[in-house]
């Protein structure tokens, strides 16, 4: 017989799993390596680091400040 405990864990797998399997991972690696505000090339630490970049890392500052706002 399974106690409230046992099911509370049992609904939070779920919900995790269910979670997990609609979550959608960044590409693997940008298309292209040149920033898509400033069309500068994007550094290669920066595309090692976060392969996904899209943006060079002084317009990626940028586009979060304002968003910030």
């Amino acid at each position: 017989m399974s106690d409230e405990a046992d099911v509370a864990n049992d609904l939070m797998a779920h919900h995790l799993e269910q979670a997990m399997a609609h979550h959608h991972l960044p590409a693997e690696r940008a298309a292209s390596a040149e920033c898509e505000e400033c069309g500068d090339t994007i550094p290669d630490a920066r595309r090692q680091a976060a392969p996904w970049a899209t943006t060079c890392i002084e317009c990626q500052d940028l586009l979060e400040r304002l968003a910030r706002r």
